[in-house]
């Protein structure tokens, strides 16, 4: 069955992957975006997720065309990459604004509808740095944190109208993001994963539409690695 989906920042990178899985799988996938030109063959929907205005009419737009979203991945986020006796003020609080409350925005929107609908299913993004830690990215790392205790607080409010929440944290994933570090930087990360090797957008991807399937029902408030083994023990 054709359902609603909805990947917020998903115009590239793991983005781009998750909505294409979805639509491979034959769902109707809208994302939003910030800039540039939107890939084709979703229904896209320029959207800033700091801008709960912005967050209203995107989701008007989505369901006037697709539905009430049934399946939201609330993948959108930011780094400003600073030590911390560098970092300002306005660098901590709007990476937390995009990655925790921006995904608080969307997921309350969404839910209005899956209450309805007494379903639904709901993805975070997270990273394995938000377990692990990362030196100079001490901005990042809460805000993916944070979406643990997000996620599975939702998963106790809302389970008995069989909403679930899942968290996936990423580790080091083949994108345009990682693509410009140099050779050096590439292989000292590469030595501290037990593959051996960067992640595929693909590998995560089949990793979310697995816990948006009816295979995953019984699955809520997990958070699912998909690293390498990069974060074992956290």
């Amino acid at each position: 069955m054709s359902r609603s989906v909805l990947v917020t920042g998903g115009n590239r990178g793991i983005g781009l992957a998750i909505a294409r899985a979805f639509a491979d799988a034959g769902d109707k996938v809208a994302i939003t975006y910030r800039s540039g030109e939107p890939p084709a063959g979703f229904l896209a929907v320029k959207c800033d997720i700091t801008d709960a205005e912005q967050v209203e009419r995107a989701y008007k737009e989505i369901e006037d065309t697709h539905g009430p979203v049934e399946v939201l991945v609330a993948n959108a986020g930011v780094t400003k990459d600073q030590l911390l006796m560098r970092m300002s003020e306005e660098d901590f609080t709007s990476v937390l604004d995009t990655n925790l409350t921006g995904t608080f925005r969307v997921v309350k929107r969404a839910n209005r509808g899956m209450l309805r609908a007494k379903k639904g299913r709901v993805v975070l993004i997270s990273s394995v740095v938000g377990l692990l830690g990362s030196a100079g990215q001490a901005n990042y790392a809460a805000s993916k944190a944070a979406l643990v205790g997000f996620a599975r607080s939702l998963a106790r409010e809302l389970g008995s109208r069989n909403i679930t929440f899942n968290v996936v944290a990423p580790g080091f994933v083949d994108t345009d993001m990682t693509k410009v570090l140099t050779d050096e930087q590439r292989a000292n990360i590469v030595g501290q994963v037990p593959l051996g090797r960067y992640a595929q957008p693909e590998e995560v991807a089949a990793t979310v539409r697995f816990l948006a399937s009816d295979d995953a029902s019984y699955i809520t408030g997990a958070v699912i690695p998909v690293d390498g083994g990069l974060g074992m023990g956290h």
